[in-house]
């Protein structure tokens, strides 16, 4: 062979060589494929959960739960709602669970609950399971059980001014002596144990407390909110037992406002779910519906 040929054939080598080599480099250097997602990476159904609250076979029910949490249209206390998202710490409270709504753990514990009190125990929120659970909540309030027999309680015989500072706004407001006792205590507990409780001055502070039916009847003619769940003509405010309990409010709204915006607001606050957890501690019980109003068993009204 020519010199000059293997100059050819040696150029040309070098040539594809050269283009051999800068497309393996373009295609080396182009992002990998995407692999499909693995478990870890795929968006969990109900959301991120501890796995404490992942139980087998309540995956449909915490499914169920799901679906209704926001979407529920239901009258639980006489008046239109939609969704039970309000309501949700109060019962993890009774089924005593910390697990989120949707979850299956949520599922289980509910069912647990259902299936003690004779119920069918499939752990899905429905409206009469609801009614079932006010009904065992309101039980526990003196005052229902006193006026289920179709008379109202008498007014106390003594009630004693709570200090300014424990009224909200340093409002005046009076409670029977040894309920004043057991909120003073309950209060001391709770900005003990939760520094943001006791941050704000304004938290457990009492913006109504005993009330006479003559002022109650006054104030409801005027409001003209004299019936139903707003306001009852036989109040519990009427026994010196019960204490609205400031517990926080939405931007917007008072510490009393019932609008379900502010309602679900306060059961996300600590001071509220602190008092779920412990005011029984110390014999209060909480009137479901407002976040806020809270009664003294240990006397009768």
């Amino acid at each position: 062979m020519k010199l000059r040929d293997v100059m050819r054939f040696l150029g040309a080598s070098g040539a594809a060589i050269v283009l051999l080599l800068l497309l393996f480099l373009r295609v080396t250097s182009c992002s990998p494929a995407r692999t499909p997602a693995g478990p870890a990476q795929q968006a969990a159904p109900l959301g991120a959960v501890s796995a404490e609250c992942l139980s087998s076979g309540w995956t449909k029910a915490a499914q169920a739960n799901a679906g209704s949490l926001r979407t529920l249209a239901w009258a639980p206390f006489g008046r239109q709602e939609t969704g039970w998202e309000i309501y949700v710490p109060l019962i993890q409270s009774e089924i005593r669970t910390d697990c989120a709504a949707d979850s299956e753990g949520f599922a289980a514990a509910l069912a647990g609950w259902q299936e003690a009190r004779g119920l069918d125990a499939d752990g899905v929120l429905s409206e009469p399971v609801f009614l079932a659970m006010k009904s065992a909540l309101q039980g526990r309030r003196e005052f229902v059980r006193f006026t289920s027999l179709g008379v109202c309680p008498d007014t106390p015989d003594l009630i004693t001014a709570a200090k300014i500072e424990e009224g909200y706004g340093g409002k005046q407001v009076w409670l029977r002596p040894r309920a004043l006792d057991a909120y003073r205590r309950m209060v001391a507990a709770a900005r003990a144990d939760v520094p943001e409780i006791a941050a704000d001055p304004r938290n457990l502070t009492i913006f109504s407390g005993y009330r006479s039916p003559a002022a109650d009847a006054a104030r409801c003619q005027a409001e003209g909110n004299c019936d139903g769940i707003v306001r009852a003509r036989c109040s519990a405010h009427r026994t010196g037992l019960a204490a609205d309990i400031y517990v926080g409010q939405a931007p917007g709204f008072g510490p009393d406002s019932s609008a379900d915006e502010n309602r679900l607001f306060m059961t996300r606050t600590a001071t509220y779910r602190w008092l779920l957890a412990n005011a029984s501690r110390f014999g209060f019980v909480n009137y479901p519906f407002e976040p806020w109003h809270w009664e003294w068993t240990g006397e009768a009204p």
